[in-house]
């Protein structure tokens, strides 16, 4: 029996994307399904997505009120997958700075690695992102360096937002205690991962900034991130590597 694939995209204000990005995910050599975790987005992303979903049941909608951050969205999006039990999750980005063609990349690492959370990374093995400021590009690798040096999370893109989970990755990290958002949820969920002894494998990708519509990014988000690996480390009992 195949795998039964989720790709779960967090969108708000993304009605001129997703469109685009749905056709060219279903249009894959690998049959996925997408679920739209959609905040309330007054541009009307969230009636798309419902009206497309009436005649496709590839597409799920699961509407949030709020706007609430990403990683709230996220852990909904994770805790629903669980619910319909899914084999794999893929987590993305509706801005296209992911690339629905590296979808089957993502997947094909995780198979045959044997790994139970596959990132598509942009440093490993180089530095492969378009379109970015300097400014940005210098402070994203820098938080990679200082997330492994205080951590001793082996990972060379902790804040990255492509990847792949199996389900009893998903399972076995506590959802609903995870608070972070942005840059910061991504580097929880990463280390959380590593302590408890999963196996972790990064991907090569090329990275695009978005085109259309508006980054989400600030310096909220920053700080954030900033301050909560000091946390992950005092949580860890400053442990810098998982217990045998």
């Amino acid at each position: 029996m195949s795998e039964r694939t989720l790709v779960v995209v967090p969108t708000y204000n993304e009605r001129e994307n997703l469109p685009k990005l749905v056709e060219r995910l279903f249009a894959l050599p690998e049959a996925v399904e997408i679920l739209v975790v959609d905040d309330g987005s007054p541009d009307g992303t969230g009636q798309w997505v419902a009206d497309t979903a009436a005649h496709d049941p590839r597409l799920h909608l699961l509407s949030r009120t709020a706007k609430n951050g990403l990683g709230r969205a996220y852990v909904a999006g994770f805790q629903w997958a669980l619910e319909h039990r899914y084999d794999l999750v893929i987590q993305m980005d509706a801005d296209f700075s992911h690339s629905p063609e590296d979808v089957p990349k993502l997947l094909e690492g995780i198979r045959t690695t044997g790994a139970d959370l596959a990132i598509g990374s942009r440093y490993a093995g180089g530095i492969r992102v378009i379109n970015w400021p300097l400014k940005r590009l210098v402070l994203s690798v820098g938080a990679s360096y200082y997330v492994k040096w205080i951590t001793g999370l082996p990972v060379w893109d902790p804040t990255g937002g492509f990847k792949c989970w199996r389900y009893k990755t998903l399972e076995a990290i506590d959802l609903p205690s995870v608070k972070s958002n942005g840059y910061g949820f991504q580097i929880e969920m990463n280390h959380r991962t590593w302590m408890r002894n999963f196996k972790i494998t990064e991907v090569p990708i090329i990275f695009a900034d978005r085109i259309e519509g508006v980054s989400k990014m600030s310096k909220k988000i920053v700080v954030e991130a900033l301050l909560m690996v000091w946390g992950l480390l005092i949580k860890s009992g400053f442990r810098r590597s998982p217990l045998a």
